[in-house]
């Protein structure tokens, strides 16, 4: 049985990951209209995930006894000055997220609920991935520069950025 502590943070963590699908979301559809097709698909994808780790988490709290709740969102940003801005929000945003998640299971640390803390342990593990990508992303951006000359070869190759090959050393 989850705590109304633990309870009201895992709700938060919902409206969290949810917020970030979004923003995945509106960046693909900004990014589409500009004719980066290989970074739509990446965000699209992202987007996804991120909507999935929304999902874990619902089905976490209703497994635990709690009540999940379906968040109202706020409207991400829509608009860009360039490529370059997108992938710097982008990686704040991680960064944020990963503070949301420390405080989550600073909780459960507090209230004694290990189960909890276990589960959150996955989305620690997974944030160092995302940051990592995000990072990758952005060391890749720095090499082409702002003028644009590779931001063809840039769009085209951003799928095989992974979180795995941001990991390893000397790639991305």
């Amino acid at each position: 049985m989850l705590s109304k502590k633990i309870e009201q943070a895992l709700n938060k963590q919902v409206e969290v990951e949810a917020e970030s699908s979004q923003f995945y979301l509106a960046t693909a559809s900004w990014v589409e209209t500009e004719g980066f097709g290989g970074t739509t698909a990446f965000m699209y994808r992202h987007s996804n995930e991120e909507r999935q780790h929304m999902l874990k988490l619902v089905k976490f709290i209703n497994e635990r006894g709690g009540k999940a709740i379906i968040p109202a969102l706020t409207k991400p940003e829509a608009k860009y000055k360039s490529i370059h801005q997108v992938f710097e929000n982008l990686l704040k945003h991680e960064m944020d997220v990963t503070n949301q998640i420390n405080e989550v299971v600073h909780i459960c640390l507090q209230e004694k609920d290990y189960t909890t803390h276990n589960i959150m342990q996955w989305y620690v593990s997974e944030q160092i991935e995302e940051e990592a990508l995000a990072r990758a992303v952005m060391d890749q951006l720095r090499l082409v520069g702002k003028d644009g000359s590779g931001m063809y070869m840039f769009d085209r190759d951003i799928l095989k950025i992974s979180a795995d090959s941001a990991a390893e050393p000397g790639s991305a």
